[in-house]
């Protein structure tokens, strides 16, 4: 449903490619594989801007890692949109190149100036008009649902941001709020509704969706393609098994056991012990679309 790719059904039994080559970062003032320079215009402060708790939560790479296949699990848990992602993009043929999409799209909506987050979100707008169809169990969805398209808004929001408030640095309920009510803007644009602002109304939207959550094969499949492919080679593919289970243990309540997913507690650990030193160094190196905001802006990015 986020970022959907050509809208053509594709065969299960398919194999990823093992030849991907990991994306090449945009210099300061380059342009990136989405087209967009970052560094301009002047002054631009995009959808957020430097001081939004978004442009600090974005830029660590472990928060966008855990934080994103909470999200599609959370996603995949729902039918409807569980059918419009599986059967509507390249996910199980190509995951590689649909993570790298998915991070694109994140950034430039974060941090590209004002005109290229807006025809970003046309963009993704004008594929999603082409998404629908029918679920196995006989409901009928569109990918501009409203409903769907807050619940996808919601659970992107919720696993950035409770995934670098455990992994990276805490925040306080105030930027919790405040993180939320930023990104309603994001949403109302994609197309959601009721947008929640705080953390009290997405808690009152997971209880609201939690009834419709149910376990899948697809997850199972999902979470096997995710644990074996990652854009930054080798080293990625060893951590890969790390930020799943990570991902796994932030599900709120009871909801691990309720989808049924695999939960390795020896495996968690280490990834409990890996991440927060991963976010840390991290840190210290910021995306480079993130710096070339900062830049534009006239600031650098805090260390």
């Amino acid at each position: 449903m986020t970022t959907l790719d050509t809208p053509k059904p594709a065969r299960l039994d398919r194999k990823p490619p093992a030849s991907r080559r990991a994306p090449t970062l945009p210099g300061l003032g380059g342009l990136n594989t989405g087209g967009v320079d970052y560094s301009l215009p002047k002054g631009d402060p995009g959808m957020f801007g430097p001081d939004s708790v978004a442009w600090r939560v974005h830029a660590n790479p472990i928060a966008l890692a855990v934080g994103g296949i909470a999200a599609v699990i959370l996603e995949l848990a729902e039918p409807r949109v569980r059918s419009g992602v599986w059967d509507h993009s390249i996910f199980k043929t190509d995951p590689l190149t649909r993570m790298q999409r998915t991070g694109e799209a994140t950034l430039i909506t974060t941090y590209g100036p004002t005109k290229a987050a807006q025809a970003r979100i046309d963009m993704v707008t004008r594929m999603h008009q082409r998404v629908s169809g029918v679920t196995p169990e006989g409901q009928a969805y569109t990918a501009l649902d409203p409903e769907l398209m807050t619940w996808v808004h919601i659970t992107a929001g919720w696993g950035f941001m409770n995934a670098y408030n455990r992994y990276v640095a805490p925040l306080s309920p105030a930027e919790q709020d405040r993180y939320y009510a930023e990104g309603a803007r994001i949403g109302q644009a994609f197309g959601a509704v009721d947008v929640p602002g705080s953390v009290a109304e997405v808690e009152a939207w997971f209880a609201r969706m939690r009834p419709k959550l149910v376990p899948h094969p697809i997850i199972d499949e999902f979470l096997g393609i995710v644990s074996t492919t990652s854009p930054i080679g080798i080293v990625g593919r060893v951590l890969q098994p790390l930020v799943v289970q990570a991902s796994i243990a932030l599900l709120p309540g009871d909801l691990p056991a309720l989808l049924k997913l695999p939960v390795k507690p020896l495996r968690l650990a280490a990834a409990n012990a890996a991440l927060p030193l991963l976010a840390k160094v991290a840190a210290k190196a910021p995306p480079d679309e993130a710096r070339a905001a900062y830049a534009r802006m006239g600031r650098t990015v805090p260390g």
